[in-house]
């Protein structure tokens, strides 16, 4: 897995994320484009992408694409239209862009990096504590425990195969 962090900003949404897909697909890659508000750590990207290939290995996936598959496991979400409002949109947006795959991962981030749209900016980790706290449904009682909010945030992306 290589992550490409920046700052993304955006006209045509359609148009980029088709970019993102010509990348993958040049290089043999899968590329999803994450609101880095929303993406706790680097732990948080990797168990999704565990979880979204372990989910087509079982024939169990939700999405035909694994590119959004990954992005259902990240937002611990099962409806593909919810799960989408953690990734990016059109106007300016901190960015993480997760690469994966058995091809060139670092031709293919050299290739995100070529972007117009693109901006270098450390943006992983830089995420918004209580977006995060709302999207997983995180309450003052979990943090109580002594779990940390990544902690909890990887829990919720677990569930979402017991939520079946």
């Amino acid at each position: 897995m290589r992550i490409v962090e920046c700052l993304l900003t955006i006209d045509d949404l359609d148009a980029f994320v088709a970019r993102l897909g010509e990348i993958g697909e040049a290089h043999g890659v899968t590329v999803q484009a994450f609101d880095a508000r929303y993406i706790v750590d680097r732990a948080h990207l990797q168990k999704a992408i565990e979880l979204a290939d372990r989910a087509f290995e079982r024939g169990e996936n939700i999405a035909d694409d694994r590119a959004v598959e990954i992005l259902l496991y990240a937002a611990g979400r099962r409806q593909i239209n919810r799960a989408l409002e953690l990734g990016v949109d059109t106007g300016g947006c901190p960015a993480v862009i997760v690469i994966d795959g058995d091809g060139d991962e670092a031709a293919a981030a050299d290739a995100i990096r070529e972007l117009d749209v693109y901006e270098a900016a450390e943006t992983l980790g830089e995420y918004d504590p209580a977006r995060v706290r709302e999207w997983f449904n995180v309450g003052e009682a979990e943090l109580a425990t002594g779990a940390d909010l990544s902690e909890l945030v990887r829990e919720r992306v677990a569930l979402l195969v017991v939520e079946k």
